[in-house]
């Protein structure tokens, strides 16, 4: 070896005990949560099964506890298990736990904006709106009763055209609950064939095949190295743009027709709020903002309706008795010859102990990112201001202290002595929270309805006999979706 070459390998070796070293103090000398020993430069990613994640973390749990550490490459992350653990940081310590965690997949395109991945006062001002907006053209509002009134007879038209054929549900599920969500936030349907919903659609789907992949799991966790390397996930940004200029288009059109007395829908709505506060310099209603929290909805409310409604169907033709009973109270509380209310779901404690179930059992969102907005103290632990902080909803929903059989569907976790509904905040679907999912009214609401009008008209059945493995939750990145399966609608 010549002179040269050993000087390069002697300065890599004096260089990697140098990061050893430093790494190694630095790792030591904190009051973080316990966890596996980390590696310099890439922390416990060997550690990590991708494609079993939620696995992989839940077994952390077991040998470190409900609050553990983990390192993404230099970077800590802390996560929390477990009914009690989860419930005393999101709602005992909602202020220190209540900013969003970090997602590079999506920080890079939206930079704080919007709703979901904000904090601070753009996001307090974007969520108090949300939540305004959304019960006042969703939840409680007649109109939007009857348009899920009008798109599932639609569904029950399209079923009823099938004439006894099986068929896999996802596609007309998503339809429905899509046009609710569009009259809601655009004052108007889409036509299912059309080209420009089905470009819309597709975009929403890359978006999550990416951000559910190795090379987005990988970019969330390294973002520094990953932003270098080419692959998948360098094209976030070019397909979140595209879906923001169908919102562009769709906020022009309301702003050349714009009544301020009478807003037709979301966008009325925020530009007006926009109008009113254009001489307070620090408002939050830009259009930025609102470009980027329909975006935000759009990512957030499109398929999880649909999809826990795919997973209530699978349910329901693996146990034929519990679908039994549903139709037993069905035809008690309302019949068969009008259409369900709201007001019903008071009067029927089985179908909400289902719905309650299925979320709990599909566990569709099992793993929410938050970070604490100052340096705080927990458990014992010092989590420094900034860290994030991955909560684990489905230790929470598979905690056997609150749910009697956690890995088995079972309505009687949500069911008294008596047969009434029980309700359960080990529940935790929609999050806890300041962050707890600002459409989580709508989204029960279109449950209930959707549900119980396809029960109402159908029975369910299948060629195959389903077993327990096969409705149990299958990870497909950060989601929980049901398998491909087909149905038979037989009309009662």
């Amino acid at each position: 070896m010549d002179i040269t070459g050993l000087g390069t390998l002697l300065l890599l070796l004096i260089t990697s005990i140098f990061i050893y070293m430093t790494w190694n103090k630095m790792y030591k000398k904190s009051n973080l949560p316990p966890g596996p020993t980390p590696l310099p430069l890439i922390g416990n990613l060997l550690q990590l099964k991708f494609g079993a994640m939620t696995r992989s973390l839940m077994k952390m749990q077991d040998q470190y506890g409900p609050v553990y550490t983990l390192y993404f490459g230099m970077r800590p992350v802390v996560f929390i298990c477990g009914y009690q653990a989860v419930k005393e940081a999101l709602v005992d310590h909602s202020e220190e736990f209540g900013a969003r965690g970090r997602l590079p997949t999506m920080d890079k395109f939206v930079k704080g904006n919007g709703i979901a991945f904000a904090n601070g006062k753009c996001w307090q001002q974007m969520r108090t709106f949300a939540l305004k907006t959304l019960k006042e053209f969703g939840l409680g509002k007649k109109s939007t009763e009857v348009k899920i009134y009008e798109e599932a007879q639609n569904l029950v038209k399209e079923i009823s055209k099938l004439n006894g054929s099986p068929v896999q549900p996802y596609k007309i599920f998503l339809d429905a609950v899509a046009n609710v969500f569009f009259s809601i936030m655009f004052g108007n349907s889409l036509d299912y064939k059309n080209e420009r919903y089905l470009k819309l659609f597709s975009l929403v789907d890359e978006t999550f095949v990416i951000m559910s992949s190795t090379w987005g799991q990988l970019e969330d966790m390294i973002p520094g190295l990953m932003k270098y390397i080419p692959g998948p996930h360098q094209k976030i940004f070019d397909i979140s743009e595209e879906l923001l200029d169908y919102v562009r288009d769709r906020v022009s059109i309301n702003q050349k027709s714009l009544d301020p007395d009478a807003p037709r829908d979301f966008i009325d709505c925020f530009l007006i709020k926009m109008e009113q506060e254009k001489q307070n310099p620090n408002s939050q209603f830009t259009m930025r903002n609102l470009l980027l929290s329909v975006h935000s909805l759009f990512l957030g409310s499109l398929d999880t309706v649909a999809a826990t409604l795919r997973h209530a169907m699978l349910i329901l033709v693996t146990y034929p008795e519990i679908q039994a009973k549903l139709h037993k109270e069905i035809d008690h509380v309302i019949g068969r010859n009008r259409l369900p209310l709201p007001t019903d779901r008071s009067q029927m404690p089985y179908t909400e102990a289902v719905i309650n179930e299925v979320q709990r059992f599909i566990d569709l969102i099992p793993l929410n990112t938050h970070s604490v907005a100052k340096d705080t103290q927990f458990r014992g632990y010092t989590i420094p201001k900034d860290t994030d902080v991955y909560v684990l909803l489905c230790t929470v929903h598979r905690d056997p202290s609150q749910f009697s059989t956690p890995y088995k569907f079972n309505p009687n976790h949500f069911l008294d002595e008596n047969g009434g509904f029980k309700k359960n905040d080990a529940m935790m679907a929609f999050s806890a929270g300041k962050r707890r999912c600002p459409g989580e009214g709508l989204a029960i609401l279109e449950l209930f309805l959707f549900l119980t009008i396809i029960l109402q008209k159908f029975t369910l059945t299948s060629e195959k006999k389903f077993t327990d493995a096969d409705i149990a939750p299958k990870l497909k990145g950060i989601f929980n979706y049901p398998m491909s399966f087909k149905l038979f609608f037989v009309p009662r």
